[in-house]
């Protein structure tokens, strides 16, 4: 390798692994936590005032998961959790434009401000003040987003292994939701929450030294320069200020191709005629790919919120029956870093595959790339049909083959997200298109809200006609790939 070592390589490298996998996406710990605070008496005022004069309160200071329907608690817990996996998707975009605005370091001081102040807040409230929750789940939310992207571009340093290195940190953004597991385990053995997220607030310490040491000050540019440096070296050799005038042009006349996991190959559309970007936001294959990504996602989100009111119902208010099955789905959501890069093989083989083809029968490229995305899109869809089913099932065992389905799902969702847009829109326009279809995304995902309003409410708390609507447009998440499949063939 040129320019700097491989072993600085490899640092950077692991340390981006173990950032994401340990701070990144701890939001979708949600549930464990959730176990915690209910513990803790967290939003335990609303259930005395659900309670009415009939004397459930006393019950309930005794035991939070006696009461079998403390509606307005779970509502208060479902809507932080809905805030901050709505600021989750929806400011991929912003942070996405302050990392390309104002690069690396600055973005990543950001990040570790907004997270320590978001643990810091977290270890310090009681719940006299819990409704701090707020404001301290969305702001980890958003500085574990910063982390990420972030750390996506140091594909960039492995050339042929880049795609590899994408999804595999996209997995790992999905497994840390295992942190939130741990800090459950550790209080049922006596360590405080304050201590644990103390803790990771300590933490910040090694994400200002790993910023400095570890990262570049602007952009990893791909393909790689010779002599590319970063790092330590970066801050104390400056070589002149032509040299890194140049150098800064390079760097920023590359460095938007970091998200992309695609190689050299051209995508589908990158030598046709120029389009504007809103020729392509207002086509039916983003449209389609709207759809697909929303519905499957508002599943996802809608399971995680309010998987503690579930588990708590079909265990009939057993604690320590919720407790167990709430660490069987941390426990899975850990295998989410194994699953993702399965997604991302998938789709580089049969891309090779399919441009073979493509080859001798004299086909575009173009179109033989996108075909290899239309089985991971069917893949995912099936997979979360199968999780939806099994989701609207009550019967408490068989949630254990949800859990399974869920987080295949899940980290086949967000790869082939991205791989799609990769293939199907081009290079310029993906970072916007990205950003754009997280937000929208986003909006969608705030229904989880009135949903779980309307089961409790004139549902009677019976999930059946819900569960069936949800099914049925998971059924329609099929549509997209047929489409992208019929256009591949016309093509």
């Amino acid at each position: 390798m040129s320019g700097q070592g491989l072993p600085l390589r490899v640092a950077t490298l692991l340390t981006g692994l173990l950032e994401c996998l340990g701070f990144a996406g701890v939001l979708f710990g949600w549930v464990s936590l959730v176990f915690v605070f209910k513990t803790e008496h967290y939003f335990e005022e609303l259930c005395k005032q659900d309670a009415g004069p009939m004397g459930n309160a006393t019950l309930q200071n005794d035991c939070p998961f006696s009461p079998p329907d403390c509606k307005a608690q779970d509502e208060r817990f479902l809507l932080i959790f809905t805030l901050a996996s709505f600021m989750n998707n929806f400011m991929t975009f912003p942070t996405g434009y302050i990392f390309d605005r104002f690069k690396t370091t600055v973005a990543r001081l950001i990040a570790i401000f907004l997270y320590t102040s978001a643990t810091l807040t977290i270890a310090f409230i009681s719940a006299d003040s819990a409704l701090l929750l707020f404001l301290a789940m969305p702001m980890l939310t958003v500085g574990g987003i910063l982390f990420l992207i972030t750390n996506l571009q140091i594909g960039n340093l492995f050339g042929k292994h880049r795609s590899t290195i994408i999804t595999l940190y996209n997995g790992a953004f999905d497994s840390s939701s295992a942190v939130f597991l741990i800090i459950k385990l550790l209080y049922e053995k006596g360590i405080s929450l304050r201590a644990s997220f103390i803790f990771l607030s300590v933490c910040s310490v090694w994400h200002v030294g790993r910023t400095f040491l570890l990262m570049p000050r602007g952009h990893i540019p791909y393909p790689l320069p010779p002599y590319y440096s970063y790092g330590l070296s970066s801050w104390s050799c400056l070589r002149g200020k032509k040299k890194e005038t140049v150098e800064s042009k390079k760097l920023n006349l590359q460095s938007k191709e970091f998200l992309s996991p695609k190689e050299d190959t051209p995508g589908p559309v990158q030598q046709q005629e120029a389009r504007s970007f809103w020729s392509y936001v207002f086509s039916q294959r983003f449209a389609w790919h709207l759809v697909w990504l929303s519905v499957i996602q508002l599943w996802h989100y809608l399971f995680i919120g309010t998987l503690n009111n579930l588990l708590t119902k079909l265990a009939v208010g057993d604690r320590d029956l919720v407790s167990s099955y709430t660490n069987a789905f941390a426990i899975t959501q850990f295998f989410g870093v194994l699953c993702a890069p399965w997604n991302g093989l998938l789709m580089d083989r049969l891309k090779q595959k399919y441009q073979k083809e493509a080859r001798r029968t004299g086909s575009p490229d173009s179109a033989a790339a996108l075909r290899s995305a239309v089985p991971s899109l069917a893949l995912t869809s099936l997979l979360c049909l199968g999780f939806a089913l099994c989701a609207s099932i009550p019967i408490l065992p068989l949630q254990y083959v949800t859990f399974i389905l869920q987080v295949i799902s899940r980290s086949f969702l967000y790869g082939g997200n991205a791989s799609f847009l990769t293939l199907a829109f081009p290079s310029e326009h993906f970072g916007k298109l990205f950003g754009l279809v997280m937000a929208l995304s986003a909006i969608v995902s705030l229904l989880q809200f009135p949903i779980f309003m309307l089961i409790g409410g004139p549902l009677q708390n019976d999930p059946l006609y819900v569960n069936v609507t949800l099914v049925l447009f998971s059924l329609v998440t099929l549509v997209h790939p047929l489409l992208v499949y019929r256009e591949c063939r016309r093509a």
